[in-house]
């Protein structure tokens, strides 16, 4: 395992660095663990970045999974487009490219998933997290695959679909596997936001209430996309303090 450079790696309450796991098609790739101190057992966050790049926000996120009792992996999913990049630079790479494949960030976030249930400090339970296009590609993985025991979709753009939106990369709406959703859902969207819009966040909702379907979604009024992310004007203090409470309360009835 490979140390973070410049960074605090021990303290009294976390441990942080850096390792290599083996994602989609057998490539190695960089990931960010955060862990708790002590024996555990802990349950497991997999948190998925956003389209904006695996930078400070999610590290900051990574940790604050960890300071609150959680094994918290973030895997680099622009690893592909340039160990070593800057975020800014590898994401803009990405869109460049037309995105990165829904199979690709399923196979890296399962991967992900693992890796926390390998630990011996795990519970054997993980939520997957993300924001953005990380909320969208959160349900991709909660309805691909049986790693994952619940999913965390902040603002997730992209998951309903039309059909002129779809593209290689992207084929299929993530709304349309919610068949094979059998975790409980946690959903958090600004009102204000366009990407997902109110009502794509209300057709979202009705197609979850199919039998057999656990889900809770908050809204929240004056806010718009990204109103958890402190170092930008998007932040909302309010609506995003209320927002991390509902987190904590959905991860201690889901995986704790």
């Amino acid at each position: 395992m490979k140390r973070l450079k410049g960074r605090d790696m021990t303290s009294g309450e976390m441990t942080v660095e850096l390792v290599t796991i083996t994602g989609h098609g057998g490539t190695r790739i960089g990931a960010y663990v955060a862990k708790p101190a002590g024996a555990g057992p802990f349950p497991g966050v997999l948190l998925i970045h956003h389209m904006p790049g695996w930078d400070e926000w999610y590290f900051e996120a990574t940790r604050r999974f960890a300071h609150n009792g959680y094994l918290a992996i973030s895997p680099d999913l622009y690893h592909r487009e340039g160990e070593g990049a800057s975020p800014e630079d590898a994401a803009a790479k990405a869109r460049a490219a037309g995105g990165v494949p829904g199979t690709q960030v399923v196979g890296d976030m399962a991967a992900g998933a693992r890796y926390l249930k390998s630990l011996p400090e795990s519970n054997g339970k993980v939520a997957v997290f993300g924001s953005c296009s990380g909320g969208r590609h959160a349900y991709l993985v909660a309805t691909r695959t049986d790693d994952v025991d619940a999913c965390i979709d902040l603002w997730g753009g992209g998951v309903v679909m039309g059909a002129d939106e779809l593209t290689e990369k992207r084929p299929v709406a993530p709304l349309d596997y919610t068949a094979d959703l059998t975790v409980p859902l946690l959903g958090i969207f600004g009102n204000e936001d366009s990407a997902p819009t109110p009502g794509q966040v209300n057709e979202h909702e009705e197609v979850l209430k199919s039998p057999g379907k656990q889900y809770e979604f908050h809204r929240y009024d004056g806010a718009g996309h990204g109103f958890f992310y402190h170092n930008r004007p998007a932040y909302r203090t309010e609506q995003a303090t209320d927002g991390w409470t509902k987190i904590w309360d959905f991860l201690q009835r889901t995986v704790n």
